[in-house]
């Protein structure tokens, strides 16, 4: 446990599992380019990127509908006896400019499956070929639908990585307007600064085998379009304490191999200024977006700590 209380450490040593997937993760190609030039022009040269296909064997276990929301694909999932009381909508990550991974489906399914609960996911467009504004857009459009055909109240917003920033982002916009609000935020590793202006990230870069800060801030610079990417809107760890007092209650789980952690620590201290119930599960050694590998005892511990939450 460390000294904050709002700021918990779930898991002082990393489990076998997960220590030997890590190593395997460092063997394989990186998602992006880890040097920002190089990143800049695999952007410029990529195909349009497809979201992975939910795998056959979720479909069987469970009720899967398919729908629009902004003339943009939407899936929600159903546990096979029907709809959860509570209803998550879930912004998968990808730095905003890749699709749903196929490890995003699993993490879905035990979501689903550990915590009782329906799952919303928009496969979203992708920048650069898309703007922020469709992202939104498509958000937006998402909560709206759901908050007619379900209690609000009982609708946590989630998301991992860049998905996290979209949850976030989309809380912050609906506290701001007359309207129904979420009962619940939870945040995967979020994206809370593009920027990445804390000096102390440069201490956690060497052990970060996902992310790099250069590439990121490109990724971050190419999402902002032509608003700064320090503001407010694009990096919601600047918000102002009036806006995040309108959050509800917030969960936030980060492993400490993740650069996004020491914005994590800052983002909760200035929730808990807010007067929000907020708090922070860190987890030793574990990389980032580290509950999608749904085996590994943290992961596990994830998951159960968010059915706890959904159910206080």
């Amino acid at each position: 446990m460390l000294t904050d209380t709002s700021i918990e450490l779930r898991s002082a040593r990393p489990s076998f599992l997960m220590r030997a997937i890590k190593w395997l993760m460092a063997k394989r190609k990186p998602v992006f380019p880890h040097i920002a030039d190089a990143f800049e022009d695999y952007m410029a040269k990529r195909p349009l990127p497809n979201d992975a296909s939910m795998p056959a064997q979720l479909k069987q276990k469970h009720n899967v509908i398919h729908w629009t929301a902004a003339n943009n694909p939407v899936v929600t999932v159903h546990p096979k006896s029907g709809p959860g009381e509570w209803h998550m909508l879930y912004f998968h990550g990808g730095g905003f400019v890749l699709p749903m991974f196929k490890e995003h489906w699993p993490l879905i399914e035990a979501m689903v499956d550990i915590c009782g609960i329906s799952v919303t996911v928009p496969l979203y467009p992708v920048v650069p070929e898309n703007s922020w504004e469709a992202q939104d857009a498509v958000a937006d459009a998402t909560f709206a639908k759901l908050a007619e055909d379900h209690d609000p109240a009982k609708i946590i917003l989630n998301g991992d990585s860049a998905g996290g920033h979209m949850a976030l982002s989309l809380a912050l916009r609906l506290a701001k307007a007359d309207g129904p609000q979420p009962g619940k935020l939870a945040l995967f590793a979020p994206w809370l600064d593009v920027t990445m202006a804390d000096p102390a990230i440069e201490a956690v870069e060497p052990h970060d085998i996902m992310l790099k800060i250069g590439t990121l801030r490109s990724c971050g610079k190419m999402f902002a379009g032509t608003r700064d990417p320090g503001s407010a809107e694009c990096s919601p760890l600047y918000a102002s304490k009036e806006d995040l007092a309108q959050l509800p209650p917030t969960r936030i789980w980060t492993g400490r191999h993740d650069l996004f952690i020491i914005d994590s620590r800052t983002f909760t201290s200035k929730l808990r200024d807010a007067g929000i119930d907020a708090k922070l599960y860190e987890y030793e050694a574990a990389p980032h977006v580290f509950m999608a590998i749904v085996p590994t005892r943290e992961a596990k511990d994830t998951l159960a700590l968010l059915k706890d939450f959904i159910e206080e």
